[in-house]
Parts: structure tokens; sequence; C-alpha cells
């Protein structure tokens, strides 16, 4: 049975997920740069609202969206989105975790071992015309202890990854860790302050709430070790970057890689004046395997939610 619901897109997505919603009926506008004023105009108009980051959707425009029955979010966080208006309005709001696990935990590897190697530092001075091998002593991943704050599918992805390097998991998450899982990678579970004080490297892997905004605070990195190194890759209200910036700057942290920022886009953001920081623009997700199984799996979602299967 075709459907033939509207679909505003308000973000660039993967092809895929056009191709597959139209072959199913659906009618499908693409505005991937679509101010949010051309969106109060528009919303109205439309079943199902499409966004990946770019894009939020405020009570404001949920106010305006009578006809909408779905907001999808190409993407795993959700903060874009005021899910209480949403909620409030009977509307579905839907993500795509599966997407973007692989990539992330990916990411994040290689975020590890350009703390531990200097591999951005070194590369600019090769390009630069300075040959630094004596000054590039590094260390391994290999035994040391990577803490990982939620374990949800990013950080079990992780934890695996992780594993496979002969790292040492300790994991931390305010629902309970899977035990199968736990005996699989060799977790250790513990508390945050636990973990923090243990860790050589912490990674974080937590949505946006009120709980967890500056979770990492003055307070919380004091208690790690000053040879540390921590990596987000989820979202930048998580980490107070004014302490990280402090911490960095006197060594009470050994290092730190962001993709993710409190304001973005972070090109003018004064952490990355600093020789032992690494920041990369919010690109967790950014591979053509995941933004194509995010684009299968949303529409997967939309097509069921609207033929009441889900």
């Amino acid at each position: 049975m075709s459907l033939e619901q509207s679909i505003l897109i308000c973000d660039q997505v993967n092809p895929t997920l056009n191709e597959i919603l139209e072959k199913n009926g659906l009618k499908i506008t693409y505005e991937p740069e679509i101010t949010p004023e051309q969106i109060s105009e528009k919303i109205e108009n439309f079943d199902v609202v499409i966004v990946r980051s770019r894009t939020k959707i405020t009570k404001d425009l949920i106010d305006k969206a009578n006809k909408c029955k779905i907001i999808a979010r190409v993407g795993v966080g959700l903060d874009n989105i005021d899910q209480d208006a949403a909620k409030e309005k009977g509307i579905r709001v839907i993500n795509a975790v599966e997407g973007a696990m692989n990539a992330v935990a990916e990411l994040v590897i290689g975020l590890m071992l350009s703390l531990a190697r200097e591999i951005p530092r070194a590369d600019r001075e090769v390009r630069n015309g300075n040959w630094i091998k004596k000054e590039l002593m590094g260390t391994e991943l290999r035994g040391k202890y990577l803490g990982i704050v939620g374990m949800g599918n990013i950080g079990k992805r992780l934890g695996r990854l992780a594993k496979a390097l002969n790292m040492n998991i300790i994991g931390f998450d305010v629902m309970p860790i899977d035990d199968e899982f736990s005996k699989e990678v060799g977790l250790m579970k513990t508390d945050l302050d636990t973990l923090l004080a243990s860790s050589d490297y912490v990674s974080l892997h937590v949505p946006l709430l009120d709980s967890t905004k500056h979770m990492i605070n003055t307070t919380k990195i004091n208690s790690m070790k000053n040879t540390a190194k921590i990596i987000n890759t989820s979202r930048g209200g998580v980490i107070d970057e004014e302490a990280l910036y402090d911490a960095l700057k006197n060594g009470h942290l050994g290092g730190a890689a962001l993709d993710v920022f409190e304001v973005e886009p972070a090109t003018s953001n004064k952490l990355a004046t600093l020789p032992n920081f690494i920041s990369t623009p919010h690109m967790g997700a950014q591979t053509k395997e995941a933004q194509s199984l995010a684009a299968n799996v949303i529409a997967e979602k939309i097509i069921q939610i609207l033929r009441g299967v889900i």
C-alpha cells in the first residue's frame, strides 16, 4: 500500500533516504539550506519533518506543526528538538543511533591515538620543515585504562574496539550495564568519581540534559590524573570548557580532544590555542557508511510508523 503523506527534509541527508521514502509514495520537499523563518512558514503543511544537527525544532515551530506526526533526527542527539513540546502535541520524535555507533567509536580511537602520539603536531611540524622526532616520545594505548561514561550503543562499540587494542575498560552509566557485555570486554563497573580518578583516558557518551550539563567541571577534572586525557564526541555542554581550558593550560590534565563544543561552529574557541588540545568539527557521524545506515534506519522507522506497525 502506497503512502501519501508529505515530508519536509530540512538538512542535507544521504540520497538513500529520499529514494526509499519516494518509492513508498511519500511526497518529499528537500530544502537542506532552509532557514528557521522558512520552516515557520511551511511546517503546518507537512506530516513528517526530518532534520540533522543544523536545524533546531523549537516549541514555536512545533506549535505551528498541526499536521505533523513525526519529527525525525538523522543521527543520535535530540537536544535540537523540543521533545516536551512534541510530546504535548502528540508528535513522535525518533532518531537513528544505530547509524552513528561505529563511526563515533572509531573517531574516539583515532583521537586517543592522536593524543597518545601527538600526530597532529607531528604533521604540522613536518609540513613546516621541522623534523622533531626526538621531541615526540609518545605512549601506547595497550594496557591503559579507558573510562567510558555512558554505556549505550556507542559506548559499547567503543568498549569492544578498545578491548581489541588491549586496553582495560572501566564503565559508568546511570542505567544498569549489561552483564553479558561486561564479561565480554572485561568491563569494570564503577561510579563516576572512581572512573575519573582511575582512568588514563575518559570518553564521554551521554546526552545533554540538565543532569549532564557541565558534569565534567573543575571539581571532577581535579580528581583526575594530571596525565589523563579526555575525549568528548557526545554534546558540547557536557564539559565546562573554561574549566577544561584552565586544567590543560596549567598542567592539571594531560590532554583533550573535542568533536563537540558548547557553541558551534567553534572556529574561535581559545581551547584551540593550546598545544595539548585537538579539535574536530562535530564530524563523529560523518562517514559514508554511517550516513547511509542512518538514512536507511530513519526511512524504515518513518514508514513503519505511518503504516501503524510501530
